[in-house]
C-alpha cells in the first residue's frame, strides 16, 4: 500500500477517538445518577463472600436489575446503596436463567432511579459507557461497609467508556447481545450500560476474554411491573436442577477461583442435563485447555460449533487452537466464520491476518489487520501481525512503522526484534541492527544465534 493512502486511513483514527472523548466529556457534563447504582455482595450459608456484583434501581419503589449469575449459591444478598446503608434483599421478582438477568425487590422505601432507554435504537459505533463496582477496589469490605462507613459507595463506582461493535447473537441464536469496547471489569456483572444520554440500554453480562457483552434492556422491560415474589431459599431449591446454575458455578470455579478440575465437573453436570447446551461445551473446552488436555479441548469446541455454527467466540477459539497446532486452513475457515457472524470482531481479524501471513497470503491479511487496528488503535499484536504482512510483501518502510507502533503499545515479542534486525541488515543500518541484537539478548541472554551475530559488530 502506498504511504499516502495508509496515512490517510490512519488520520481517520484519531478523529474517531477524539469524537469518543467528546462524547465522554458530554456524559460527564450531565453526570450519571450514581445514587441508583448498587453494590451487591453474595454470601453462602457460612457467611463467606462468594463474590460481588453490581445492580441498578429502575423503579422508585425499589425494583433492582442485576445478573442471575450474581445470585447463584447465595443464601444472602447484601445491597449497599448510595447513603452507605447495608440492607438484605429478601425477595426476587423475576429470574431468567437463559438471558442471565434478575429483578430484585429492595425493602419498602423510595429510591433514586436510572432512566431506561431503547436498545432497539442502537447502531454500530454509538457511544456507550459501563458502570460498576470493581471487586478489586473493594479491598476491605468491613472498612467499606462497617459501622464507621468511611467510604461512600459512589466514590467506588467506576465508569468505562467505549462504543458499540455490533449487536449479534452469541451462543444462543434466538437473542442478541450488545458487543462493546466499554470494558467490564470483575464486579461489573449486572451493572448498567448507558447511551450518551445516560439512559440504560443494556446490562453488563459477560466480561473478560477480550469480549464485553451486554444484554439489551428491551428484554427486561416487559417484567419491570412483576409483583409475584420468591425468596432466595426458593431460588436455591430450584437451582438444584438447573443446568444454568451448574454452568455459572463452573464459570465461578474456572475464571474466579482458577480451579479447572471443579469447573469441569460443573460443566459436565450441565451437559448431562442438556447435551445441546452450547456454552457448557464451550467453557468445558476452556477448562480442558487449562488442564492441558488439547484433544478434549478441541472436541468440546467442535461440539459447540456443531450445535451453533455461527457462534462467534466458539469459532474464534477453535480457530486459535487450529492455528497453534498448525492446521492453518482450518484456522482460516473458523476465523472467517467468526467474522461473518460478528463483522467487527477485533481479535478474529487480527488472528485471521496472522494465519494468512503463515500461508503466504499477506495481501489478504493486510485489510483484516488494518480493520483490527481501526477498531482498536491500542491493539499491539495487530500492529505486529501487520508488520509481518508488510515484511512478506517486501514493504520494509511500512513494516518498520508497524513494528515501532507494536512496541509503543507494549508488544515486545522476540520474533519482532529478529524481524527488525533482518530489516535493518537489509537496509545496511548496522547500528540499528546491533541495537536489536542487544534487545534480543536482554530478552533472552543465552540466545546463541544473537551472541554469534554480535561478534560481527565492533564493540
Amino acid at each position: 500500500m502506498p504511504y499516502f493512502k495508509a496515512k490517510k486511513k490512519l488520520l481517520l483514527l484519531p478523529i474517531f477517538w477524539m469524537l469518543l472523548a467528546v462524547f465522554a466529556c458530554s456524559s460527564h457534563a450531565s453526570s450519571v445518577n450514581k445514587s441508583a447504582i448498587v453494590l451487591l455482595i453474595a454470601k453462602d450459608s457460612t457467611g463467606e463472600i462468594l463474590g460481588t456484583g453490581t445492580g441498578f434501581i429502575v423503579k422508585p419503589e425499589g425494583v433492582l436489575v442485576t445478573n442471575y449469575h450474581v445470585l447463584v449459591d447465595a443464601t444472602t444478598i447484601e445491597a449497599v446503596i448510595f447513603n452507605s446503608d447495608r440492607i438484605h434483599i429478601k425477595s426476587i421478582l423475576k429470574v431468567d436463567r437463559t438471558k442471565d438477568f434478575a429483578l430484585l425487590q429492595l425493602p419498602k422505601g423510595t429510591y433514586s432511579t436510572l432512566e431506561i432507554g431503547d436498545s432497539n435504537k442502537l447502531e454500530n459505533f454509538d457511544f456507550l459507557s459501563a458502570i460498576g463496582f470493581l471487586s478489586e477496589n473493594i479491598s476491605s469490605l468491613e472498612g467499606f461497609l462497617g459501622p464507621n462507613k468511611k467510604n461512600n459507595p459512589k466514590e467506588k463506582v467506576v465508569q468505562n467508556f467505549g462504543f458499540v461493535l455490533g449487536i449479534h447473537p452469541q451462543a444462543q441464536p434466538d437473542f442478541p447481545f450488545i458487543y462493546t469496547t466499554a470494558s467490564f471489569g470483575p464486579g461489573f456483572s449486572g451493572g448498567p450500560v448507558l447511551n450518551k444520554k445516560n439512559q440504560v440500554i443494556g446490562i453488563a453480562t459477560v466480561e473478560g476474554r477480550s469480549i464485553n457483552l451486554a444484554l439489551p434492556i428491551n428484554f427486561i422491560k416487559p417484567f419491570l411491573d412483576t409483583k409475584v415474589q420468591i425468596s432466595l431459599d426458593n431460588l436455591l431449591e430450584e437451582d438444584k436442577t438447573s443446568k444454568e446454575a451448574h454452568y455459572f458455578r463452573g464459570n465461578y470455579y474456572l475464571y474466579v477461583k482458577g480451579d479447572p478440575d471443579r469447573a469441569a465437573i460443573e460443566f459436565q453436570s450441565a451437559i448431562k442435563l442438556d447435551d445441546s447446551f452450547v456454552l457448557a461445551h464451550y467453557d468445558l473446552g476452556a477448562a480442558y485447555q487449562s488442564q492441558g488436555l488439547p484433544n478434549e479441548t478441541i472436541q468440546e469446541y467442535e461440539k459447540a460449533i456443531a450445535l451453533n455454527p455461527v457462534f462467534p467466540e466458539g469459532n474464534s477459539n477453535l480457530g486459535g487452537y487450529y492455528f497453534r497446532t498448525k492446521k492453518y486452513n482450518l484456522a482460516v475457515k473458523h476465523f472467517k466464520q467468526a467474522i461473518k457472524a460478528y463483522p467487527n470482531f477485533i481479535q478474529a481479524h487480527s488472528n485471521l491476518g496472522a494465519v494468512l501471513n503463515k500461508l503466504n497470503r499477506s495481501k489478504e491479511a493486510i485489510p483484516h489487520l488494518e480493520k483490527a487496528i481501526q477498531l482498536d488503535p491500542e491493539f499491539g499484536v495487530a500492529y505486529f501481525n501487520l508488520g509481518n504482512a508488510y515484511i512478506n510483501e517486501n514493504n520494509l518502510f511500512e513494516a518498520r512503522k508497524a513494528y515501532d507502533l507494536a512496541i509503543s503499545k507494549g508488544t515486545n515479542f522476540l520474533s519482532l526484534h529478529w524481524n527488525l534486525y533482518d530489516l535493518y541488515v537489509r537496509n545496511d543500518k548496522k547500528m540499528e541492527a546491533k541495537k536489536e541484537l542487544e534487545i534480543i539478548l536482554q530478552l533472552e541472554p543465552e540466545n546463541l544465534e544473537a551472541k554469534k551475530k554480535m561478534e560481527g559488530f565492533p564493540r
